[in-house]
């Protein structure tokens, strides 16, 4: 069987969040097996989302920042200006049938895009066992959390929400919470670990690096 064609990228600028996340779940209701996958590059305006098992709780004080609920994995998040954010809609059936690409290889490859796009920028990442994402491994800010991963994989192998990467943002927003559910989690972005890299050059640098590990 041959390959899936690489995904469509689309570059959707900064929008609100509730307008993506219906438009995620819209296109992937109305695809069909000859559709496309796609990545959506987008910026989010400040907003809290709570994952399918998120403990509300863990939302320490909002400071009127909207808190939606999704239907992704994982905990709470925040997404604002200065973050990457790319969503994949793939058809992982597809790429099931083509590569034996099952959903913990899908996470896997995205975390190693996130690596490898730090990696570009002289910054070194790492997964840390049970805990979705991807972490700084040296430095004064070994530890911290830099990206988050959350997806939701529909029945029909479906999926789509994606990965968001700390770039040039006001981090205070992520001391209000509990990031992805670990009280007291160090929070960082490019910017603050020595990183001067533009949100518009990390975006593409992220969708390159994605477009290559699905291609594998």
């Amino acid at each position: 069987m041959s390959a899936p064609l690489p995904p469509v990228v689309r570059q959707r600028g900064r929008e609100d969040y509730d307008t993506t996340f219906a438009a995620m779940r819209a296109f992937t209701d109305a695809r069909t097996a000859d559709t496309a996958d796609e990545l959506w590059i987008v910026e989010h305006p400040p907003v809290f989302t709570l994952g399918l098992a998120a403990d509300p709780s863990h939302v320490l004080n909002a400071h009127d920042v909207p808190v939606v609920q999704t239907d992704r994995g994982g905990e709470v998040t925040y997404h604002g200006p200065g973050q990457v954010v790319v969503y994949l809609l793939l058809d992982l059936r597809r790429r099931q049938a083509a590569a034996k690409l099952l959903a913990r290889d899908l996470v896997q490859r995205i975390e190693q895009a996130v690596i490898d796009t730090l990696a570009a920028y002289n910054l070194a990442g790492e997964r840390k066992p049970g805990a979705p994402g991807i972490y700084l491994s040296d430095g004064p800010q070994r530890g911290a959390k830099i990206a988050a991963l959350g997806l939701k994989i529909r029945g029909s192998g479906h999926t789509y929400h994606g990965v968001s990467l700390n770039v040039a943002m006001d981090l205070t927003p992520f001391t209000w919470i509990n990031p992805c559910g670990y009280e007291g989690l160090e929070t960082v972005d490019m910017r603050s670990v020595g990183a001067q890299a533009a949100p518009a050059a990390v975006q593409q640098q992220l969708a390159d690096q994605l477009l290559a590990q699905l291609a594998r």
